[in-house]
């Protein structure tokens, strides 16, 4: 993955967590996952979490609370552009 694309997705994540910040926490984080469940494709979801990984990732914590809920997509999941 491109550092570009990194940036892209935190950004893009914490864009998403920025404006369920407002709602109670537990409601913002679900908020947050369900809207990445929804929207965002396997593929964007699976660098997600590679990102993740990573020491100074810059996902916001309201993210970082959202990721158990987001659902992980196999390794088997094919990607179609």
């Amino acid at each position: 993955m491109s550092h570009g694309t990194h940036d892209k997705l935190v950004y893009m994540a914490n864009q998403i967590a920025g404006f369920f910040a407002t709602q109670p926490e537990a409601e913002a984080a679900q908020g947050v996952a369900s809207h990445i469940n929804k929207f965002w494709e396997p593929r964007m979801r699976r660098q997600l979490f590679e990102i993740l990984e990573q020491d100074a990732n810059g996902l916001s914590p309201l993210v970082l609370q959202a990721m158990p809920s987001i659902r992980r997509p196999s390794a088997a999941t094919i990607d179609i552009i």
